[in-house]
């Protein structure tokens, strides 16, 4: 006799469930927790069973609705058990694999090698301006122009940089859901020159002690190739330009007296350039000089030691660390320098005369690049010893120079 209403809501738990059958295979089932509508089947020569619903959530006619549209799949050659296990699997991995959720994967895997500010800033800028839109989006399933109109809600509030920090972190969690395998193409690449051009002004760099350490730390952890962590740890000590640091070569370096001494032809102003060599910057040489010294190059190329390393190489260290182009660059290492000794008291002739920016005048160039050296090779002393300490994490109480002579 098929289930009534009444017969179900009258139906109560007894000490061992107990059937209550409709039709179809359907039938109701009682026990202690409550009431359930299930059908047994035939799929293959093997007896299943399939879930209808819990009642009162689903009535009786809703039961049946489900239990015929089982019986035409199974008709149909198709079993409506397993298909509903693969539909739950893809609801599950969809959820699982939503933009957000792979977004803080990605953050926690990487961000231990990141400043913890620059950490933070992250993945706040994600949450106020991403995932709102996009976090419960399967990210296989995003597509360019989606992406680009949550991109454009943070433009057209005129953070221009933030909208293009935002593309750029949301291209290397695509990239990392392909590497995992969750996704299969980058929707940010796809929007190079869609969104108005960000206005950079002065040249990127980190002044602010605390920022100082956390980079200095930052670079000892870095796990990359020996070259590139060893040019890493040496640019903040010489503060020289990108292109003179990737060139140096073994020939121009005296370890024995602490002295670089880099030929005119290489420097901008086309004037020899003496670099005084800090206790630390001998040990980071030290370190090289076994991996290195057959060839010419200091820092060779990954390819062959017959070529310097790439000028990317400093760059895309400090992107991996998760260090951003409007944050740092490789000449900021210079600006970094020039800002904190000028502050520090440190004479201006003398900074720039390091930095070889002197211009020329009255003194032959033959003679320019000793001069101020020996103020110079306590100045390359002291701010080492400064970027030890801010590396340990100490607080710092500068001690300024006195305006005068060497």
């Amino acid at each position: 006799m098929p289930l009534t209403d009444t017969a179900i809501r009258n139906a109560k738990p007894q000490s061992r469930q107990y059937k209550l059958t409709d039709e179809k295979g359907m039938y109701l089932l009682v026990n202690q927790v409550g009431k359930y509508f299930r059908l047994d089947y035939r799929y293959a020569g093997k007896r299943k069973t399939l879930a209808l619903g819990v009642y009162p959530d689903v009535k009786l006619a809703e039961a049946r609705e489900k239990r015929d549209e089982a019986r035409k799949m199974i008709a149909s050659g198709i079993d409506p058990g397993q298909t509903r296990k693969i539909e739950k699997f893809i609801q599950v991995a969809k959820t699982e694999n939503n933009f957000e959720a792979i977004a803080r994967e990605w953050h926690g895997k990487f961000s231990s090698n990141w400043a913890r500010s620059h950490a933070t800033k992250i993945i706040r800028r994600l949450e106020l301006y991403i995932f709102p839109y996009l976090g419960a989006r399967p990210i296989s399933e995003i597509a360019p122009p989606e992406l680009l109109g949550v991109l454009r809600r943070v433009e057209s509030q005129g953070i221009l940089e933030t909208a293009h920090r935002a593309q750029q972190n949301c291209g290397q969690i695509f990239r990392y859901a392909i590497a995992t395998g969750r996704a299969e193409r980058d929707p940010s690449a796809d929007l190079r020159g869609a969104l108005t051009p960000a206005k950079h002004g002065r040249m990127a760099t980190i002044i602010e002690p605390k920022k100082i350490g956390e980079l200095l730390r930052a670079i000892d952890g870095y796990q990359g190739t020996p070259v590139a962590r060893c040019a890493l740890k040496l640019a903040p000590l010489v503060f020289v330009r990108p292109g003179e640091l990737r060139h140096a070569e073994w020939s121009e370096i005296d370890l024995d007296n602490a002295e670089w001494r880099i030929p005119a032809i290489k420097m901008k102003m086309k004037d020899p350039h003496i670099v005084p060599l800090s206790r630390q910057s001998v040990e980071v040489l030290h370190e090289i000089l076994p991996i290195t010294r057959g060839g010419r190059y200091v820092f060779p190329s990954i390819r062959t030691n017959s070529r310097p390393m790439s000028e990317n190489t400093v760059l895309a260290a400090l992107r991996r660390m998760g260090f951003e182009k409007e944050e740092m660059s490789g000449h900021g290492f210079r600006a970094m320098a020039s800002t904190v000794l000028h502050e520090q008291g440190w004479r201006s002739d003398v900074i720039e005369r390091q930095l070889a920016h002197a211009e020329r005048n009255s003194i032959k160039a033959a003679y320019n690049h000793a001069q101020h050296l020996p103020e110079r090779r306590k100045m390359m002393q002291a701010w080492a010893d400064y970027l030890d300490t801010l590396k340990k994490g100490n607080k710092v109480v500068p001690i300024f120079r006195a305006v005068g002579g060497e």
